[in-house]
């Protein structure tokens, strides 16, 4: 990790809320929150493709984000770990440092958290829950917490947010069989 991301703080407080082991949630007051699941479909094979999946930052990615650096083959990401999160926009490249926060790995849960740091485009955490319940069906969460960014960004809010509402269609979209 390079020192300019180790030095950066995190831009909030209440790290942890949008508590990825949870099964209900309930997001704290203050925030812009959001929560949505789909169901993927069933069995063992999604299942384990699914739960690797997200804990290696594979929703990002297959949701047009570039991980840096770059998760080895078969490696998950682990807690305290910092990356920056690259996203295209047209011409341009908006670099996202970001902090994982929590992964969670049983049998019929897996998650990865992560929280901004300072110079992100907005403040908060996210989360992606991939769970399975008693009758085998495969469901991806999704759990976000979002204040308006620091500096420039704060002018620019409005318009993230649009591109925030994108960016989540695609995630929700990014484990679904054939849609990968």
């Amino acid at each position: 990790m390079n020192d300019d991301l180790r030095r950066r703080p995190l831009t909030y407080t209440g790290v942890g809320s949008t508590a990825p082991a949870a099964e209900q949630w309930p997001p704290p007051a203050g925030w812009r929150a959001y929560e949505h699941t789909v169901r993927l479909g069933s069995g063992t094979d999604l299942w384990d493709t699914a739960s690797s999946v997200v804990l290696s930052w594979g929703i990002k990615t297959r949701s047009g984000f570039t991980v840096q650096p770059a998760l080895e083959a078969g490696r998950s990401a682990r807690q305290g770990e910092r990356y920056w999160l690259v996203a295209r926009i047209g011409p341009f490249r908006v670099r996202e440092p970001v902090e994982i926060i929590a992964t969670v790995s049983t049998g019929n849960r897996a998650a990865l958290s992560y929280g901004t740091l300072d110079g992100h485009p907005v403040s908060g955490e996210e989360a992606f829950i991939v769970h399975r319940d008693d009758n085998g069906n495969v469901n991806l969460t999704l759990r976000s917490l979002t204040h308006a960014g620091r500096g420039m960004w704060r002018g620019l809010f409005p318009l993230i947010l649009v591109a925030q509402r994108i960016y989540r269609r695609r995630y929700l979209r990014a484990l679904r069989p054939g849609d990968s």
